[in-house]
């Protein structure tokens, strides 16, 4: 009659790992995120700085398209 009990704990040990891994790939993907829209903004500034645009042209050129990019990766890792 023992036996049962440590089945269940291995079950739910398992769907544990399934939870956590799921929450660190998210969380991962999430920070994969912020990182690409960061850097393209970031670059945007850079080049406005560079340009001596009075307007901030590049920052939102590229800020946009790193958001474009971030969730076209996003995207993809769901895919998978």
């Amino acid at each position: 009659m023992e036996e049962p009990r440590p089945q269940k704990k291995k079950n739910l040990k398992r769907q544990d790992d399934k939870g956590l891994n799921a929450y660190a790939k998210y969380s991962g993907m999430a920070f994969q995120m912020v990182a690409i829209i960061a850097i393209a903004t970031w670059g945007g500034i850079k080049l406005d700085n560079i340009a001596g645009f009075q307007k901030p042209v590049f920052t939102i050129i590229l800020s946009l398209l790193g958001v474009f990019g971030a969730i076209y990766f996003a995207i993809r890792d769901f895919i998978k």
